[in-house]
């Protein structure tokens, strides 16, 4: 080995930190520095920071309370600069941001891309970039989730069928990081759309020996919801057929399969 080579760069930690009854924080740490996304509440990030990474940065999607719900308390403890999303309220904002804005992060290294998402709320954001070389990662919020998508409180079904295409656009390896453990329950009903699916069967079967070990099935994959998420396939002939068969109606647009399928998500138990 040669001594005066230089050290190879840290890579990026990636931990989805459960709380409250089903939501994940997510944090990424590199070179002792620590960003969090979405933090509900501030227990469970304080444990982490502990004798370990400073926090730098808070990164919020929207403005829902189980998003948002820590960042008064870890902002005042930590000083670490809050970014947000520009049209909708936020606790202790720092930076406003909207589609087009870049994010960088001192101490990490790390640049992201802010993303216009709107459909679960109206300014809704995601953050995509890199963590390392070769290893992007999107944080969605609760826009696109694993084998699912968010309700639509505030948008119309139009906007968010953009949303979800806008992020099925990114590379096919690019890390899903969205805020819910919704997955096995988002699977049982995608089978029942897509009941020949391959790939979706074999997702379940994943998921469920995850979920039995008490693990996270998430981060997921672009290239992954693009092969098994009901939301993301409204183009198909086969999950039009089945939104038109569950909504007795021929629909006669990928966005008038989506809020066929939406709705259907709505009622399912």
């Amino acid at each position: 080995m040669n001594p005066s080579a230089p050290a190879p760069a840290a890579q990026a930690v990636l931990t989805p930190i459960p709380a409250l009854s089903d939501n994940y924080i997510w944090m990424v740490q590199k070179n002792g520095h620590a960003l969090v996304v979405d933090p509900g509440e501030p227990g469970p990030v304080e444990a982490l920071l502990r004798d370990g990474p400073i926090l730098e940065a808070i990164l919020i999607t929207h403005h829902h309370g189980d998003h948002v719900g820590g960042v008064r308390a870890l902002q005042q403890r930590t000083g670490a600069r809050v970014y947000g999303p520009r049209h909708e309220n936020i606790p202790v904002r720092d930076v406003a941001l909207s589609e087009g804005d870049t994010v960088d992060l001192p101490g990490t290294g790390l640049r992201f891309q802010v993303l216009d998402i709107p459909g679960h709320t109206a300014g809704h954001i995601a953050y995509a970039g890199l963590l390392d070389p070769g290893r992007p990662v999107v944080f969605c919020g609760d826009t696109l989730f694993a084998a699912g998508c968010g309700r639509l409180f505030e948008g119309t079904p139009a906007q968010m069928s953009d949303s979800l295409d806008k992020l099925a656009r990114l590379a096919p390896d690019t890390l899903v990081c969205c805020a819910h453990e919704y997955t096995e329950s988002n699977i049982r009903w995608a089978l029942r759309v897509e009941p020949d699916n391959a790939a979706l069967r074999r997702r379940a079967q994943d998921v469920a020996r995850l979920r039995a070990r008490g693990m996270p099935t998430v981060p997921s994959t672009i290239g992954l919801e693009r092969e098994t998420n009901p939301f993301l396939r409204a183009g198909r002939a086969e999950v039009r057929a089945a939104a038109e068969g569950h909504a007795r109606s021929v629909l006669d647009t990928p966005q008038a399969v989506f809020a066929s399928l939406r709705q259907w998500k709505n009622d399912f138990k």
